[in-house]
Parts: structure tokens; C-alpha cells; sequence
């Protein structure tokens, strides 16, 4: 072969990028207008009852993308959110009731609600960030005993404090003035999640969410391409934390009243599986599936004759909803490990302007291969085989990625 012939086989081969035309672009608008605008719709439409669960909906769609960035992305269990989430609650409602003066009668300003929230944000990014830099050196199975601990600690110690927690009294937390209603809280709740969407967007888009994304591949691999991965590792904590904390400023103020037992690790479990059953590092299935088991005990409880079975029993639709999650979890592992995520991304890449197709390449990859990395991507694959460089690139999510300015 000449020399000449051996320089073109080497040329990369420019592909066709597809583009949609005007009328495709016209039909994905049409549809995001009918997804959104319908979503918005119908929360100012039900009545009172109903857009109290569209709010816990929302507020457990940022609990799920929390979670998701540091399950989905950096690849590390997490069973101690409700700490973070609980801490923050107390806080936002002990700084409106003690430091601000809300009272249930008199209400609190919009002033105090969001310097609260900034509070619970801030403690959850504290509490993650040093529980990160604890739990550094370790991964799998003996990172998630290490965040049951902190868990556990914070619920039989830190949820214990009479300055904070008023005992079983519980603090209150007042909605702002302006979202007392039922319906306009949750408009507010809606507008945060579309705030932590675009960051999540915004970060996996950026040079450090590739650098995130390259930690949970193969940390020795991103340490040979000079990755600081202790430091990424931690801001990747940091940020679940803060969205952890903004989450439990919210419901906080959603329940008007915290109190210890609305925190345990039951609740922690149930965060973990709608994760994996919304599929590990997908956006739009995290919040599909977060959403899905924040509305599936009240629609439980919706059915007469479901609502009679489940009293004259005595048993929790909430406990339905969790052990329908761990068989949604086990059925996910086995048969589906892209979750919601994998089923819903053929009309997703449409929306994004791809064309629509049932298979796409990222997805043909073998059941045991796509269950393996499932199961990396929880930390508990015990193959005991390290990525290499080439498998790393591999996985790498293969559409391109925007270099920020």
C-alpha cells in the first residue's frame, strides 16, 4: 500500500449529521408546547388535593437528579440522602421560625423563604462535601454502609435536637406569602425543578461533566489524562448535596411542619430505586420515574375499593409503592437496564432534532453487557476487571458534546 492510500484509510470518514427539515422542526415545537404547556395546565386546573401531589412530584424529581449525580454519573451508592434532605429542612424551617419570625398565622415573606432556602442549600452542599472527602478512598457496597451510617446518624442525633427539631412537636416552615394556595406552590416547586434541570444539563455539557463522566468509566484511565479525581469527585458530591438541600427546603415548606419521622431510610431506599428504575444517568427518565412513585400511593389510595383493602388491612400505600419499587428495580437489572430513560428515548433524541428510530447505536449493545454496566454504575460489578482506556471511550455517550465558551 502506498503511502498516499495509507493517509486516506487513516482520514476519518466525515458522516452525514441529519438535520431536520422546517415541518419536523414545527412538529417537535408543537409537541414540547403540548408536553409543557399541558403540564402547566393541568396543575393550574386540579383541584387543591391533587397539586399537593404534583408539587411532592416535583420536589422528589430534584431528589431523583440529586441522586442521579452521584449514582448515575460519578457511579458511587448513596443510602443517606435523607440526611441531607431532612438537615435542610430543619434549617430552612428553624431560620423562618426562630430568626425571621413566620408563624403559621402570620405567614412568612418571600425575602425569608428564600434566604432559607439558600441556607438549606448551602448545608446540603457542607454535609455532602465533608461526607465526600470522608468516603474518597472507597466505593460499592462499602461507600453505601458509610452513607447508611450517616443516615442513621442523623436520624437517631441530628433529627434529635430540641433547638432544631422542637421534638415531636416538629419546626414550622410556612409557605411564602404569594404561594400559600395548594396550586401556586406547586407552579413554585416547577419552576425550581426547570432551574436544577438546566443545571444538570448545563453541567454534563461542560468540561466538568465530561471530567465527572470519565470518574465513573474508569478513575485510573481520567487520572492518566490528568483528572483531578478526588476534586471532581467532591464537587460532584457537593452539588447532589445542594440540590439534596434545595429539596428539603421545599418540602419543608410543602408540609408547613417538619418533623423527624417525614425522614428515614425507608425513605432514603425508596429514593434509590426510582433512580434505577428511571434509568442511572438519564435526565428525562430520572424524572419520569421520581415522578411516578411520588403520585403511585395517592393514586392507589384514589381507588374505593384499593382504599377499603388497604384499611381494613392496615397497610401503607407508601409500603405498596416500595416494594413495587424494588420489583421494578430487579425487573430493571434484568430485562431493562436503561429504565424509563431507555424506553422514552426514541421520542427524546426526536425532540432533540435526531431522527426517530427504535434502536439506536448506543442501545445495541448485548443484555449482559448493558447489565454489567449497570451494575458498574452502582459500584457493585465484583468482575474485578478494570476499564480499559478503549472501553472507557466506548461507553462514552457518543453524541457531541458542546465546548462551553
Amino acid at each position: 500500500m502506498s503511502t498516499a492510500e495509507a493517509t486516506a484509510t487513516l482520514e476519518p470518514v466525515e458522516s452525514t449529521r441529519f438535520t431536520p427539515s422546517a415541518q419536523g422542526w414545527i412538529a417537535r415545537l408543537v409537541v414540547h408546547v403540548l408536553i409543557f404547556g399541558g403540564a402547566l395546565l393541568i396543575t393550574a386546573m386540579v383541584p387543591g388535593y391533587w397539586a399537593f401531589r404534583i408539587s411532592l412530584a416535583a420536589i422528589y424529581a430534584i431528589i431523583g437528579l440529586s441522586l442521579n449525580v452521584v449514582l448515575g454519573y460519578v457511579g458511587q451508592v448513596s443510602l443517606g440522602h435523607h440526611g441531607f434532605v431532612g438537615i435542610a429542612a430543619f434549617i430552612s424551617a428553624w431560620y423562618v421560625t426562630t430568626k425571621a419570625g413566620c408563624s403559621l398565622e402570620q405567614g412568612c415573606s418571600l425575602s425569608s423563604f428564600f434566604v432559607a432556602t439558600a441556607l438549606a442549600v448551602l448545608s446540603g452542599g457542607v454535609a455532602a462535601g465533608l461526607l465526600g472527602l470522608v468516603a474518597l478512598r472507597i466505593r460499592g457496597l462499602y461507600l453505601a454502609l458509610i452513607t447508611l451510617s450517616y443516615g442513621f446518624m442523623a436520624e437517631t442525633a441530628i433529627f434529635q435536637i430540641p433547638a432544631l427539631t422542637r421534638g415531636g412537636a416538629g419546626m414550622p416552615a410556612p409557605a411564602p406569602d404569594g404561594f400559600t394556595s395548594d396550586n401556586r406552590y406547586a407552579f413554585l416547586t416547577l419552576a425550581f425543578l426547570a432551574l436544577v434541570i438546566y443545571i444538570d444539563w448545563r453541567l454534563i455539557r461542560s468540561k466538568v461533566g465530561r471530567a465527572i463522566l470519565s470518574i465513573k468509566h474508569s478513575e485510573p484511565v481520567a487520572a492518566s489524562y490528568g483528572i483531578n479525581v478526588t476534586a471532581y469527585k467532591t464537587m460532584a458530591f457537593v452539588l447532589s448535596g445542594m440540590f439534596a438541600g434545595l429539596a428539603g427546603a421545599l418540602l419543608a415548606f410543602r408540609v408547613e411542619n417538619v418533623v423527624s419521622n417525614d425522614f428515614d431510610f425507608s425513605l432514603a431506599l425508596l429514593w434509590v430505586l426510582m433512580v434505577v428504575v428511571g434509568g442511572l444517568g438519564n435526565r428525562v427518565g430520572v424524572v419520569v420515574g421520581s415522578a411516578f412513585f411520588a403520585l403511585f400511593p395517592f393514586i392507589l389510595s384514589s381507588f374505593g375499593t384499593l382504599k377499603n383493602f388497604f384499611d381494613k388491612h392496615a397497610i401503607e400505600p407508601e409500603l405498596v409503592g416500595l416494594a413495587l419499587g424494588a420489583a421494578l428495580a430487579l425487573f430493571t437489572i434484568i430485562s431493562y437496564q436503561g429504565g424509563i430513560g431507555e424506553q422514552l428515548s426514541p421520542l427524546t433524541r426526536w425532540l432533540g432534532g435526531k431522527p426517530f428510530t427504535r434502536h439506536p447505536e448506543e442501545h445495541a449493545a448485548p443484555k449482559g453487557h448493558q447489565r454489567k454496566k449497570l451494575l458498574s454504575r452502582m459500584g457493585l460489578d465484583k468482575s474485578g476487571e478494570t476499564p480499559t482506556e478503549e472501553s472507557a471511550a466506548v461507553e462514552t455517550p457518543s453524541e457531541p458534546v458542546e465546548e462551553d465558551a
